[in-house]
């Protein structure tokens, strides 16, 4: 896998006035008029790649949302849980972008969402070329505007800078400085969305690439592919759930001699051995397993194989949904009432009472067993899950396990031990103290980059 080469560190004034000028002297032209009724011609930035995921400054990320479809976005959501697309002007680093798409992303991070949300604070996603064709930023058409778990999201962005490091495919991230219809700006991470681009961008070739969805597992539902409706969402690649579907027969299926022998045909065994070995360097526990079922599974043609890819990181390092960053143990923040935030993903089944009891019993068990003792049903996930059958089997499989012991190590040298890890939160940290402390106290940026430090050495 060819991975993009990142800029070294510079000083933020010199940075950020480089990358003005340059997105200025080539965006002349660009517009597009604002109706949402039919697709555009192309309009594009040609010339900042290096620009848009130069992380060693605070990007300026502005949107403009007429005030009658911000509103209908809020209600489709609070009525109905839907996700309605609409037309914003989106302002990056100076580049004006007219006809954009805009519309909500995530799931717990959306929780309690109404009228009265700011909107600066909501995570979002933005896709450049939903009404206007062709139009991207240097081959860029979609970012999301991450849910903070902390008000650096340190850790997030350092967790997905050591998964590239890991060889494994991540997603380019920035901090931003985001705001929504003039409203006072908030520190906000910013990272790809993945997709063709991105699939290609990370793999070097066409693939297939199937997005886990929150109230799915990996169980195997037969071979009517309308029966994964809900359950996987295909992002990239010609729409064909054929090995998708093959391979959830397979590790639900195959006896147990035929899983230890075969996996290797169907998956890449040592990719995915080096996922959950990073998956618990970075102590996130809301990944494959996890409440949120956060995963890709990338097929690749020519290989046959199966990858499973990373996503989702705002609890990596211990983070607490909607707390900080680093420290101990991590996981719900005490003292509050009422249900707490789920894990990204993660979602509320129909029907669930919402008069939850305040006085939960804190006394619960510490002996709860770890992701290697599996359990829950075939296929695992869903919500509050734990569970995932190819977790689940994989590591009841001595030589598979072995395979992520040796990983474990691996990275824990060449990540953790050898300072790589301490070095690009320093990077991050002084990004933030150069250039975002008008978004974010000094005393919380230092204090929340010692926190993930601790948890690092």
């Amino acid at each position: 896998m060819t991975r993009r080469i990142r800029f070294a560190r510079s000083t933020h004034s010199t940075r950020r006035a480089a990358a003005v000028l340059a997105v200025a002297l080539t965006a002349g032209g660009l517009a597009a008029c604002s109706t949402t009724s039919a697709t555009e011609s192309s309009s594009s930035v040609s010339s900042a790649a290096s620009i848009l995921w130069d992380s060693s400054f605070v990007h300026d990320i502005e949107v403009d949302v007429s005030d009658e479809d911000y509103d209908s976005l809020i209600a489709a959501y609070v009525d109905d849980g839907e996700k309605i697309w609409v037309s914003a002007t989106v302002t990056i680093d100076g580049t004006v972008f007219e006809n954009v798409g805009l519309k909500l992303k995530g799931n717990s991070s959306l929780m309690g969402t109404n009228a009265d949300s700011d909107p600066t604070e909501l995570p979002w996603i933005i896709r450049l070329d939903k009404y206007v064709e062709g139009q991207n930023l240097d081959g860029e058409t979609e970012l999301v505007v991450r849910g903070n778990s902390s008000e650096t999201s340190l850790n997030e962005a350092v967790a997905l800078e050591l998964l590239g490091e890991s060889g494994l495919a991540t997603q380019e991230a920035v901090s931003s400085s985001f705001s929504v219809n003039g409203a006072d700006a908030a520190l906000r991470l910013v990272i790809q969305n993945p997709n063709d681009d991105w699939d290609e961008q990370e793999f070097g070739d066409e693939g297939l690439l199937y997005k886990a969805e929150s109230g799915g597992d990996y169980s195997y539902r037969g071979d009517d592919a309308s029966a994964y409706d809900g359950v996987f969402d295909q992002e990239a690649g010609e729409d064909d759930l054929t090995p998708l579907i093959d391979f959830l027969q397979f590790i639900n299926e195959s006896d147990d001699e035929t899983f230890a022998a075969e996996l290797s045909d169907h998956l890449d065994v040592e990719a995915f051995a080096t996922y959950l070995a990073f998956q618990d360097l970075v102590q996130n526990t809301d990944d494959i397993d996890g409440p949120g079922n956060n995963s890709y599974l990338r097929y690749d043609p020519e290989t046959q194989l199966m990858t499973v890819v990373s996503w989702d990181l705002n609890l990596a390092f211990g983070a607490s949904p909607g707390g900080g960053a680093g420290g101990e143990g991590g996981g719900f923040p005490g003292g509050g009432e009422g249900m707490p935030e789920l894990p990204d993903g993660a979602e509320v089944p129909e029907g669930m009472p919402t008069d939850i009891p305040t006085d939960i019993p804190t006394d619960m068990p510490t002996d709860m067993p770890d992701r290697a003792d599996g359990g829950g049903g075939a296929g695992g996930g869903g919500m509050m899950g734990g569970s995932n059958v190819l977790v689940e089997r994989f590591l009841e499989n001595e030589d598979f396990a072995a395979l992520v012991d040796t990983a474990t190590e691996d990275l824990q040298a060449s990540l953790i031990d050898s300072g790589r890890a301490q070095e690009i939160l320093d990077e991050w940290t002084a990004t933030l103290l150069d250039d975002a402390t008008d978004l974010v106290d000094e005393a919380t940026i230092e204090e929340e980059s010692e926190d993930l430090s601790a948890s690092l050495s």
